[in-house]
């Protein structure tokens, strides 16, 4: 088992020695206080003997921490070249139980990071494999929605089975992916966080403790895979229905579930609601995960029988041209009904 970390420069003494300073085009905020570092790395649970993948590693303070709980190897990803450098230091120090990518975590292709005898069936404990990392807020809701994507998938690191993550984010979006129903915070994001994972706020960060400081404090949010989603269909069908029921999370249900169609099938949007015995009324922070998955099979089974609507997208100009000549129509056809109940007024000019 390796032991700790020889003595070495401080990530402070690091961030001056390499000259590095943040970005605010990437977002960047370093975390530089080793017992937060500590902190957010014991957040993951035990990573003794395992296998971590550390993202946005930065000057290195949390690649630090996981070292220091005695992890067999560690892999970190870097967009930043200039962090390249101090990184590829720290794993000489290690005796190279670091190994240093420069690449972008969005579109990294996790899927051979780990020793194939590492993977596990989904039905069994997860491996010990963890995701950590503090991630820069410009990237971190778009990149945990990659990540849902593939857990749902089976598919990148979590072919090797239900790989656990431990990663920072604002704490508006930390709130928002723990918040449960009838809550300020319940959103898209929240239902499709829950739908595929259980989801733990760990604790808070004040932002404060960065440098340079940013405007928010930040959440440390860690994700366990369900074995079996809430909602057991394909992610993208999930992802659109909560995206136009969340989209008008104070307007009455039906409003956003008349977006998922066209014009001339605004009935289905009614009808979804009284197959799954929702009322109209209710607002999208009020369902449960249950009625959110009966509307989500409903709208399955609609899209199997009308082949274009999965396509449909009502904010594509072709979708607005819809709903335009719709208006004209339904306006056409008032303008009509009017002049028959009111035939002397049209003859008469009046």
């Amino acid at each position: 088992m390796a032991g700790r970390l020889s003595p070495m420069p401080t990530v402070a003494e690091i961030v001056k020695l390499y000259r590095l300073s943040a970005k605010r085009q990437l977002s960047q905020n370093f975390l530089l206080d080793m017992n937060i570092n500590r902190k957010l790395v014991k957040a993951a649970g035990r990573i003794t003997n395992g296998h971590v993948c550390e993202v946005g590693p930065g000057p290195g303070g949390i690649t630090r921490a996981i070292l220091d709980k005695h992890v067999e190897h560690v892999v970190v990803i870097e967009k930043d070249s200039r962090f390249i450098p101090s990184l590829q230091s720290l794993s000489r120090e290690s005796n190279n139980r670091v190994r240093v990518i420069l690449g972008d975590v969005l579109y990294f292709d996790m899927s051979r990071l780990f020793p194939e005898e590492l993977i596990s069936s989904w039905e069994e404990d997860p491996p010990n494999i963890h995701i950590i990392g503090n991630l820069p807020f410009n990237v971190a809701t778009p990149l945990i929605i990659r990540y849902l994507e593939s857990i749902s998938k089976q598919t990148s690191v979590w072919r090797y089975g239900r790989v656990r993550m431990t990663l920072t984010f604002q704490k508006e979006v930390a709130d928002r992916m723990v918040s449960p129903i009838l809550t300020n915070e319940r959103c898209r994001l929240s239902a499709m966080c829950q739908n595929w994972c259980h989801v733990t706020r760990k604790f808070e960060i004040p932002g404060s403790a960065f440098v340079p400081k940013p405007k928010v404090d930040v959440g440390v949010v860690h994700f366990l895979p369900r074995i079996k989603p809430m909602i057991p269909l394909p992610f993208k069908l999930v992802e659109k229905v909560c995206k136009h029921v969340f989209h008008h999370r104070n307007k009455k249900l039906l409003f956003g579930m008349k977006t998922l169609f066209p014009p001339d099938l605004h009935y289905l949007a009614e009808e979804s609601l009284r197959i799954t015995d929702i009322p109209e009324d209710t607002r999208s922070y009020m369902l449960t995960l249950s009625e959110l998955g009966r509307l989500c099979s409903v709208y399955s089974d609609i899209c199997e029988e009308y082949a274009h609507v999965f396509a449909y997208d009502y904010r594509s100009q072709e979708g607005q041209k819809l709903i335009r000549d719709d208006r004209y129509r339904r306006r056409q056809q008032r303008e009509g009904q009017d002049s028959e109940q009111n035939p002397l007024s049209v003859e008469n000019g009046e």
